[in-house]
Formats: structure tokens, C-alpha cells, sequence
């Protein structure tokens, strides 16, 4: 069995959401204001949102933070608090992440 690679401090989440019916080009439109700021963030190397072609009411995050202080940061930001929390996460159905490490 193969040992998990310690040296390698990066954290990978993904997310998933589901919006409430209706509200998927305001959603839309609040990730698109929030990427960019996402992305630009020091502890971030890797941030990406995916809206599903054929249900678009669906979409799937992928973000490669520096480690668990970056992940922290990132959810402490005005742009995380006001967008997310305050803007989107009002629209969901349902919401899920996850934490990977690489291996």
C-alpha cells in the first residue's frame, strides 16, 4: 500500500451545490463576481466553479489551498462572508464539501 506523501502541506476542496429552483443565474452571477477575488487570494493556488451543462441548477467546486491556515483565511474574507454566506448560500437546496490531501 502506498503511504500518503506528508510533504505536500496542500488542501484540496471540493464543494457541491444544488440551488434552489429559479435562482441559478442569480447564483450564477454572484460566483462570477466572487472567482475572481477568490483566486487572487495569497494562500490560494488553485480555484475553479463549474455550473453542469445539463442541470444548471448544479454546481461543483474545485480549490487547491497552500494548507489549512489558507483554507481558515479564505472563509474569513469580506468576499467569503458577504457573497457566499450572505448572497448565496441563502439560495441553496443543498450544500457539500469535502477536504482531500494529495497523495
Amino acid at each position: 500500500m502506498a503511504a500518503t506523501d506528508n510533504t505536500n502541506p496542500n488542501l484540496v476542496v471540493t464543494a457541491f451545490w444544488e440551488v434552489n429552483s429559479g435562482e441559478e443565474g442569480a447564483v450564477a452571477e454572484l460566483l462570477k463576481d466572487f472567482l475572481p477575488k477568490a483566486q487572487g487570494e495569497p494562500g490560494v493556488k488553485e480555484f475553479q466553479i463549474h455550473q453542469n451543462i445539463s442541470k444548471p441548477q448544479e454546481f461543483f467546486f474545485y480549490e487547491v489551498f497552500a494548507g489549512e491556515a489558507a483554507f481558515a483565511d479564505h472563509q474569513q474574507t469580506d468576499h467569503f462572508k458577504n457573497i457566499i454566506v450572505g448572497q448565496a448560500i441563502p439560495k441553496l437546496a443543498k450544500r457539500e464539501r469535502q477536504q482531500f490531501r494529495f497523495i
